[in-house]
């Protein structure tokens, strides 16, 4: 999984240390952040998924050609755009109503492309989506191993606590996961998740877990993803 962040402001926390009070360390800064602004999106973007944030600092992994085309983009706009075939016309228009349901009811919204780097719009989603500040990019490509890898923007940072993600992924995007469900019982289950957190009260203990989901038609042939009941 690549936790891939684009900050314009953070928690304070998670922000890069600055050793001088100078106005040239403050501006070295500002110029560092912004770069690391620049590359983390055009890099989970492009299919690199090769700069993540963590609590430790930046880390920076190999990277992979970048890729932009625009070809690939769907004529009409859609939140969800599934070039790896992962996903059933059923699936892609339920993701999108509870896509389009989160964004009604918290103002956050959530892109997901579904990919097999190289193949992949790529870049060219960043304009197709309009990406800010309060977007969350959730690229679903198992060709990294871990299938879930997200990119958040500043606004979704501070409500959302960065562990929630590495714990999402770990849950429902390792590879003995969707090997066994599927690619698209994966993205289904991320999302569910994610709908659940951005709709809890934002406070000290908000999504501090990830919830299991259970398939209600497994073996009807659906494959309708929910919350697991107690």
């Amino acid at each position: 999984m690549a936790f891939l962040h684009l900050p314009t402001a953070s928690r304070s926390t998670f922000k890069l240390p600055i050793t001088t009070a100078s106005s040239s360390a403050t501006q070295n800064s500002a110029k560092f952040t912004n770069w690391v602004r620049s590359k983390s999106l055009n890099f989970v973007l492009s299919g690199a998924l090769t700069l993540g944030l963590s609590l430790a600092g930046v880390g920076v992994a190999e990277a992979k050609v970048g890729v932009n085309k625009p070809e690939l983009l769907p004529k009409e706009f859609s939140p969800v755009i599934d070039v790896g075939g992962f996903l059933s016309d059923g699936q892609e228009k339920r993701l999108a109503q509870e896509i389009a349901d989160i964004e009604k009811d918290t103002g956050f919204k959530l892109r997901v492309l579904a990919q097999n780097y190289p193949e992949t719009p790529g870049l060219a989603i960043k304009d197709f989506w309009q990406v800010d500040d309060r977007t969350i990019v959730f690229v679903a490509d198992p060709t990294f191993g871990n299938i879930l890898n997200f990119n958040v923007g500043a606004s979704v940072d501070l409500d959302i606590p960065r562990s929630f993600w590495s714990r999402l992924a770990g849950k429902y995007g390792n590879i003995f996961y969707w090997k066994e469900k599927g690619e698209d019982s994966s993205i289904e289950a991320a999302v569910t998740a994610i709908s659940n957190c951005l709709r809890e009260p934002v406070g000290p203990n908000n999504c501090s877990e990830v919830p299991d989901m259970y398939h209600p038609d497994e073996f009807q042939g659906g494959s309708k993803i929910g919350i697991q009941q107690p």
